[in-house]
């Protein structure tokens, strides 16, 4: 009732009114700290609200920075935190003027000993160690004490084979210490470095503002990136960045979702969803290595068949060029149907963290029965608009590219790889050739035929060229029964050979390119079985079918080291 009765009180605030005698103006009287103006939209918004809603503006959506115990509050199980280095010795490396009196104040002013709180704590019953940065204390700029606890909280995480996260939001590099706070930024990576080695998961969340040497440093250095929406992030300052070149910067620059688009951060990800998705992350890193374990999958299905790839019925009587026709439907499924289909909680990540982040590469992280996987496809779309963000399926360098970091990251933390092949070829515009399309294929051509996990990769209807090899280097490869996989496309093939396109039903059919064609050749290793209509709705049969044999597959997998995975890959190539 009080609340209520402060919300209608402050609508009266811009409202002239007469009192009940006399016409002048009067201002009601509002309780403080009941009521803030929102920073981003102005309007008025009642604290609570605010507080309820993960310190989001509950009008406009805005984000407001948020305290570092209160950031741990949200993030962390209650009563699990514990905290570390609460309290480090200052020192004033350069005797700078004044240095100490404005640590001092920023310590009175914010009730912190310094700009970051660190220790561990649980999230979702998930243990992690946790350093979170304090806009409040000197715009958490990195001076030595910051880089300090940080690296010792990172090498406390190595020692206790934990992973890391780290919400980062700083101004940058400490100016009163020069070049000590520039030393910061080398002794947080190197920690990470090492960290990284040993296996373990460093996930960093880019807060609003994260700049400067703390950008340049552990920020940038994640197993996996998260932004909060419309954070600024970035190196040089815009305002800097338009004294030096003399120009109006574009909206949205250097914003989150500038750098989602452009291949930086895996995810942007709303307050309220933090600790969920986080916690989901840390699960599917969480599990030792050793990809699956035969006995669970028993003990859910006791009806597991073997042999599945010697039960395909035999494929149906239509020409090769009626099977190119089918494998470019448009309501023919896509990578990502046969994603939601097969697996649990998939979590995409984005980016090639160089360039950009490509449409017709889609990847993440999921579980299968339980087990953590990576999965990758190329994507085509349903629609026109939907066809135009993922480039109609042709990969871009920057997809291949984002393809392997995911395909490396899997590997790091001993998750079998999953791709599903769907492309009529490589992207071959200007902007591809500009950026290396040549040599992003060929790296991971290079890459996955050494990769220490299981590599499995389904043509699930087009496999064009080495845009679809890019993604073939496996341990197998299967394809769909009206999936097709060539050399190129089969008019480019009768133009090449015949100077006339018009023959591309005859080149399909000596190009061998068909499903049946290239298990007799001993080119695939099985085929999987499509009914007569193949589309979303008959979808469901297949996946049944793909989900008994990916159970086969893991098994035949199971009792192989990294190097007798890398071994097989090499001698299946080697023979053909």
């Amino acid at each position: 009732m009080l609340r209520d009765m402060f919300k209608k009180t402050y609508t009266l605030i811009d409202t002239k009114y007469s009192a009940s005698k006399g016409n002048k103006e009067k201002e009601p009287s509002i309780p403080q700290g009941l009521w803030r103006k929102c920073n981003k939209c102005g309007q008025p918004i009642y604290v609570e609200d605010v507080m309820s809603n993960h310190y989001v503006c509950p009008k406009c959506g805005g984000y407001f920075r948020v305290h570092a115990y209160r950031r741990i509050e949200m993030l962390v199980d209650e009563g699990t935190f514990e905290e570390w280095n609460q309290k480090m010795e200052f020192s004033n490396p350069l005797d700078f003027p004044g240095y100490e009196k404005k640590v001092l104040a920023a310590r009175e002013k914010t009730k912190l000993d310094e700009a970051v709180v660190t220790g561990k704590g649980a999230i979702c019953g998930q243990w992690a160690v946790v350093c979170v940065c304090d806009s409040r204390f000197m715009m958490s700029s990195m001076g030595h004490v910051v880089g300090e606890k940080i690296t010792q909280a990172i090498e406390r995480a190595t020692r206790e084979k934990l992973p890391v996260i780290i919400f980062a939001a700083s101004g940058g590099a400490r100016m009163q210490e020069g070049i000590v706070s520039l030393m910061q930024m080398a002794k947080t990576s190197a920690a990470l470095k090492r960290h990284h080695e040993e296996g373990q998961l460093f996930i960093s969340v880019l807060t609003d503002p994260t700049t400067g040497g703390v950008t340049a440093s552990f920020a940038m250095l994640g197993d996996i990136i998260i932004a909060e929406p419309r954070a600024l992030i970035g190196f040089a300052g815009p305002r800097v960045i338009e004294q030096t070149i003399g120009q109006k910067l574009p909206e949205g620059f250097q914003r989150a979702e500038f750098l989602l688009d452009h291949g930086f951060v895996d995810m942007i990800l709303e307050r309220k969803d933090q600790k969920d998705t986080i916690g989901m992350l840390l699960k599917m890193h969480g599990r030792e290595k050793g990809f699956f374990q035969k006995q669970r999958i028993l003990e859910k299905d006791e009806s597991l068949s073997y042999g599945l790839k010697d039960k395909v019925k035999p494929a149906a009587s239509k020409s090769a060029w009626d099977t190119v026709l089918i494998s470019r439907k448009a309501d023919r499924p896509t990578a990502l149907d046969y994603i939601h289909g097969l697996f649990d909680d998939f979590i995409e990540l984005h980016g090639d963290r160089y360039f950009k982040d490509d449409g017709a590469i889609v990847g993440g992280i999921a579980f299968f029965h339980g087990m953590p996987v990576t999965v990758i496809g190329q994507a085509k779309g349903r629609n026109t608009k939907d066809n135009i963000k993922r480039n109609f399926g042709m990969p871009s360098p920057d997809g291949y590219r984002k393809a392997l970091r995911l395909m490396k990251e899997a590997e790091a933390f001993g998750r079998p790889i999953i791709c599903f092949v769907d492309t009529p070829g490589a992207f071959c515009g200007l902007e591809a050739e500009e950026r290396g399309q040549g040599e992003a294929i060929a790296r991971n051509l290079f890459e996955m035929s050494s990769l220490k996990v299981p590599v499995l990769s389904i043509v699930i209807g087009e496999g064009g060229s080495g845009g679809a090899l890019a993604m073939a280097t496996a341990n197998e490869v299967w394809m769909l029964e009206h999936a097709i996989y060539s050399i190129l496309s089969p008019e480019g093939f009768a133009s090449i050979l015949w100077k006339d396109s018009k023959k591309a039903a005859d080149a399909s059919k000596v190009m061998k390119i068909t499903a049946a064609d290239l298990y007799r050749m001993g080119l695939i290793e099985q085929i999987i079985p499509e009914e007569e209509e193949f589309n979303l709705e008959t979808l469901p049969s297949t996946i049944h079918y793909l989900e008994k044999a990916l159970e086969e597959f893991f098994i035949r997998m199971e009792g192989m080291d990294g190097s007798q995975l890398a071994e097989s890959r090499y001698k299946r190539f080697r023979t053909m």
